[in-house]
Formats: structure tokens, C-alpha cells, sequence
């Protein structure tokens, strides 16, 4: 029942570059794609990285060590889709101290990356070194390691370690002797914490960084050990909305998340029926065309430009946005709201970049038998192998703007706003629902379905995985500022030909999906019981494990 998708990187700038392939998976594999238990449990992409996080929950550590273990197998056993010198948002709730917070696991853009060195053209480039951020995704596992680990990153690396000693590629080599140098500077410590920040200094301020600086500046990249050297991983409160009894919980408005906060709040007021319909389709799709306007609007870095997400968030802003919801007809205009005055107004002329698919993303989500909970988005693709470190680099730069005056225009410093976009939902101040979707701009649109899947049709969750999903282009694409595709919507083949029809009639262009829209991993976790039920869509390569 299970895939795999073996997709090949090709980076355009770097000598020597070499295949980012994932891992097979090995021939005794037991790990499938749905599981339960009251002892922990793990949904992510790769098989092995799901084992990783399972060694950790079984060896007595908590969702936050388990986490860790598997981002950093996943970026071995899914090298297509993430990289460690990638990025990754991360989503925690303590249960000791009853919070939940926001790892703000992004780079921001280099010193040098100007709009004239990044864009000459106009356009950013989606492959190769230019658009490399800082790497975020080491820094961001040694912080929800301090914050709320108990393991050394010597253990949470050991899984790793072992699927690199398979030497599959020769940069696994390199990238097991970064990390055991990592471990070799955490040795130096007397106690947990203080080793931590020795691996990130190791990392960021010391060896690892300045051989990265001395290959960028080689290969005419712009990313320098400063940029590296005052590299910070911030905290944050999550975004909140109520939606039919249930608290959701997201990243800030450098994702994309607050749109799927938006979205429920158009639809608050129709719950979606049992059975999934044409009217239950077009009122999502057109209120996600509604959010999603905004998103490209107004969403960026909130430390460098006004993100007005209180405004866009309250109550009487949906309430006018609502009504521009026709239930006869699909929207064929990009329609952004004013959220001061509550009326619509002209987008912006776009510059767009050419068209651009990228192979983005992976998914992690680990529930452990204390009640903590992580939801992470790891990403990185597209970029180039740095020297002999075994760090691959992301391109996630290419999701700024061009235009000068735009609020995710490109700036030094700034953290582009990025697609990735994980989940939490609490019921009476309780995790329930974990989410991660790897997808571009569909994951949002995915976990708006998987949720009304949950809360509006009482679904299992591996119903709510699996049921026949759909999305819509009808937005500016976050990657290289694609054009949008007006009125445009895409169903999963399953879908009836009937259900089709009536949205046709409505104006919706239809295209018929090849595959699984986007690869989604959920956990749901009964509070009273604390049975933890872990699953991923097996058509798009998710898996899990539970204890």
C-alpha cells in the first residue's frame, strides 16, 4: 500500500553535485501507514525516520527528543524534500506547563542578498546557491531540544548516524562527520544544556560555518559566517482562532498559516456536511480564494513590515468578506480585502516569475505518553551540497517578492514568508489534532479539509487522511511569484463525475489530480483515554508508528 517517491535534485550551481535521493526502505520494514497506542506514536514521511523517533520514545524520551530524531533522519531518508540546512516550524505543546509556542525554524535572507544581487533580473532564482537562507533547521532542533527535551543531541543524532554509516551516497560520509563533530563539541560540556549551544556554536560560529562561508564566497554565493554567526531562533505565541468548540493553533504571518485561521472563520457560520458535496467544495474553495488573496497581500516578516492580522482576523472583517461568497458561482478575480475600512481592493500587478513545481517539504508529528505534542513542517529543496559539510541548502529565498514596496519584499535580514505551516488543536486547552502537510501552497488547503474531516463529520483519522481531496491555484504561487490560475480547481480522481459536474457548472475549470494532492500526517489523541492514533496518506509516501 505504500509509496515512495524517487524524485532527483538537481542543483544548478554547485560543482560536483551529486543525487539527494531518498533512502529505500529496508526489505524487513514493518512500519505502515496508520497506528495506535497510548505510549507515543510518530507520522512522518520516510519510513526510517519514523523508526528513528520511535527508538527515542522507547528509549524514555519525550515528543520533543523524538521530534528531533526525526527531522534529522528525515533529512537522510527524505534528502528530496529536506535538507538540514533547510528550515522547519515547529509547533509544541508542554504538557508540564500547559503552552504551547512557535520555533520560528526559518533563515532569514543573507547580508548581501539585495534585491540587485538576489533578483538582477527581476526574477529570483528557484535553484542553485543564490537563494540559500541562513540555515535554520540545526538551531531550531538544539532549541526544542533546550526547551523541552531531556536527551543529549548525541542521542537523538544516533539513528541518524546509523542510516549515514550505510553510505549510500558519498555525502552521507560528509554529513556523518559534521555531525559527529557536532557531538564531539557537545562532549566538551558537563551538562545538557551548555552542550547544546556548543553544537549550535559548533554549527554557527564555529568550523561548520566557516567552511560554509569559504564555499559560498568560491561559488559566488552570498551567504557569509556572519549571516550564520548571528543566526537566532525565535519564540513565539501561536495564532489562535475558535472554530466549533475547538482551539487552532498556527504559525505567524511569516507562513502562510493564519490563511487556514481566515478560512474557518468564512466558514464558521456552515458546517461541513457527513458526506463530502459539490456546495460543501465550492463554499471552501471560495473561501479559500477569499484568505488566500490576503495571504499574498499583506503576509511577510511581522519584524521588518505591519502584518495587520487582528484586523484581518476579527470577527466583522469575516463577517463582510463572507458575503462576497456566491453560492451559484465561482470567482474568477483575485479579491483581497481592506481589513480598516472592510472593503475589497485592487491587488497589485504581479512580476511573475516563470512556472515552477518544486519538490517541497515532509512532515513530522510526535505525541508522547506525558501529553506533549510536536508539529513540525521540515523543508529544503531545490539548493546546492556546501563543499565536504554533507549540508545540503535550501532556495527558500525565492518565495520573497520582488516588487520594492511589497511587505514580503526582498530585504537582508528578513525571513521570506514561506508556505510551511503546521498545526495544533486543543479542546478544552488539551491537544486533540496534530497536522502536517507537505504541499506548497495545497498544505493549508489540505488541513482545512482534514479538519473539517475530524470536527464537522466526526471522521476517523484515517478517513480523514484519505477521503478525496481537492485544491485551487487560484492565488499568486509562493514559489518564484507564479501567476495565478483564476477559477482554477483541482479534484482527486475519486471524486464522482456528478460532484464535478455541478462544480463545472459553477465556473469552476476543473482538472482531475494524476496522484495524491499533497501528503498529509495527522495524529488524534483522546484526552480522557490518551490512545493515540497516528496515520499519513499511504498514496503519498506518509507513515507511522505508535507504542
Amino acid at each position: 500500500m505504500l509509496s515512495h517517491a524517487f524524485l532527483l535534485i538537481l542543483a544548478a550551481t554547485s560543482p560536483a553535485q551529486e543525487s539527494a535521493r531518498p533512502l529505500p526502505a529496508p526489505k524487513d520494514n514493518t512500519i505502515g501507514w496508520s497506528a495506535s497506542g497510548q505510549n507515543g506514536a510518530v507520522s512522518a514521511g520516510g519510513a526510517e525516520a519514523v523508526a528513528a523517533g520511535m527508538t527515542i520514545l522507547q528509549q524514555g524520551g519525550n515528543a520533543a527528543d523524538a521530534a528531533v530524531a526525526t527531522i534529522l533522519a528525515l533529512g537522510v531518508t527524505d534528502a528530496h524534500l529536506f535538507c538540514l540546512g533547510g528550515e522547519v516550524p515547529i509547533l509544541i505543546y508542554n504538557a508540564d506547563r500547559h503552552v504551547t509556542e512557535v520555533i520560528a525554524g526559518q533563515g532569514t535572507a543573507p547580508a548581501l542578498a539585495t534585491r540587485e544581487a538576489l533578483a538582477p533580473g527581476g526574477t529570483i532564482p528557484t535553484r542553485g546557491l543564490t537563494p540559500a537562507a541562513v540555515p535554520a533547521a540545526i538551531d531550531a532542533c538544539t532549541t526544542l531540544l533546550e526547551r523541552h527535551g531531556t536527551k543529549r543531541f548525541r542521542d537523538v543524532a544516533a539513528p541518524t548516524l546509523a542510516l549515514l554509516d550505510r553510505h549510500t551516497f558519498p555525502w552521507h560520509a560528509d554529513l556523518a562527520r559534521t555531525l559527529r563533530a557536532l557531538i564531539d563539541a557537545e562532549s566538551t560540556a558537563a551538562d545538557r544544556i551548555t552542550g547544546l549551544r556548543r553544537v549550535s556554536d559548533h554549527f554557527y560560529r564555529g568550523p561548520i560555518a566557516k567552511a560554509i562561508d569559504t564555499w559560498s564566497r568560491e561559488n559566488n554565493g552570498l551567504l557569509r559566517f556572519t549571516d550564520l554567526a548571528t543566526h537566532t531562533t525565535r519564540i513565539e505565541d501561536p495564532i489562535t482562532l475558535d472554530y466549533h468548540n475547538h482551539t487552532i493553533l498556527k504559525c505567524g504571518p511569516w507562513t502562510q498559516g493564519p490563511a487556514l485561521l481566515q478560512t474557518l472563520q468564512l466558514l464558521e457560520q456552515n458546517p461541513a456536511a457527513p458526506d463530502l458535496n459539490a456546495d460543501d467544495i465550492h463554499r471552501a474553495v471560495e473561501a479559500l480564494k477569499l484568505a488566500l488573496a490576503d495571504r499574498d497581500l499583506y503576509y511577510a516578516d511581522p519584524l521588518f513590515a505591519h502584518v495587520p492580522l487582528s484586523r484581518l482576523l476579527d470577527p466583522s472583517y469575516a463577517q463582510v468578506r463572507r458575503l462576497l461568497i456566491d453560492p451559484a458561482h465561482a470567482s474568477q478575480e483575485l479579491r483581497p480585502g481592506d481589513p480598516f475600512s472592510n472593503q475589497p481592493v485592487t491587488p497589485p500587478d504581479t512580476n511573475p516569475g516563470p512556472a515552477n513545481s518544486p519538490n517541497d517539504t515532509t512532515t513530522c508529528l510526535v505525541a508522547d505518553r506525558w501529553g506533549n505534542v510536536v508539529a513540525a513542517t521540515p523543508s529544503g529543496w531545490s539548493g546546492v551540497l556546501a563543499g565536504d559539510t554533507g549540508i545540503w541548502l535550501g532556495s527558500r529565498l525565492q518565495s520573497f517578492r520582488v516588487e520594492p514596496d511589497h511587505p514580503n519584499a526582498i530585504q537582508p535580514g528578513k525571513r521570506p514568508r514561506i508556505t510551511l505551516t503546521p498545526t495544533l488543536v486543543l479542546h478544552d486547552g488539551k491537544p486533540v489534532i496534530a497536522v502536517s502537510v507537505a504541499g506548497g501552497d495545497h498544505q493549508d488547503q489540505v488541513s482545512l479539509q482534514i479538519l473539517l474531516n475530524l470536527i464537522d463529520r466526526n471522521l476517523d483519522a484515517e478517513a480523514a487522511v484519505t477521503t478525496p481531496r481537492f485544491a485551487t491555484d487560484h492565488h499568486i504561487g509562493s514559489f518564484a511569484q507564479t501567476p495565478p490560475k483564476p477559477g482554477s480547481l483541482t479534484l482527486d480522481s475519486r471524486i464522482p463525475d456528478n460532484i464535478a459536474r455541478d462544480l463545472e457548472a459553477r465556473g469552476h475549470h476543473i482538472t482531475r489530480a494524476r496522484g495524491p494532492i499533497a501528503a498529509p500526517s495527522l495524529l488524534t489523541i483522546d484526552p480522557t483515554s490518551h490512545q493515540i492514533h497516528a496515520t499519513g496518506d499511504p498514496r503519498a509516501g506518509r507513515h507511522a508508528a505508535a507504542q
